[in-house]
């Protein structure tokens, strides 16, 4: 099963980042939406789950979960947008991965047996970051993450 990740488009869908994203079995964005537009052009491409972030402040973004728990396959996702308010110790709670966003730099790391992954930013360039998605391929017990880079 593929998983798409994207994160902090602060209102700004990509047409690049919707043809990254396009064959994933299902998506999650780690917050910073910026509109419900976004979200639309997600779901017309597969299953989105998504997490509010701290720039998701009007009405429309009142429903979204802070946090939500993706079941993909055998594995359990956590997903929060800022990961310094991860309050639960995943792998004592057996996550298979977090996802997260905020920082806008693309990270995976394993930490304790618990894949972390950042998808980047897919909204407007900030710095000198790059334009990323990411995804995760969940097979098994396993998890491979891959990056994109956005031109």
């Amino acid at each position: 099963m593929r998983v798409g990740l994207v994160s902090d488009t602060h209102g700004l869908m990509r047409p690049e980042a919707l043809a990254a994203l396009k064959g994933s079995d299902l998506i999650i964005h780690a917050g910073d939406i910026g509109s419900p537009q976004v979200l639309e052009q997600l779901r017309e491409l597969a299953p989105t789950h998504a997490v509010r972030g701290n720039i998701d402040t009007e009405p429309w973004a009142m429903a979204i979960p802070e946090c939500e728990i993706v079941r993909v396959g055998g594995q359990r996702l956590f997903v929060l947008h800022d990961i310094s308010e991860l309050s639960i110790d995943p792998m004592r709670e057996g996550y298979g991965a977090v996802i997260f966003g905020h920082s806008h730099r693309p990270s995976a790391e394993i930490r304790d047996g618990v894949l972390f992954v950042n998808p980047g930013s897919a909204g407007p360039r900030r710095f000198r970051l790059p334009v990323t998605v990411a995804s995760i391929v969940v097979s098994g017990g396993n998890m491979s993450p891959e990056f994109i880079t956005l031109s």
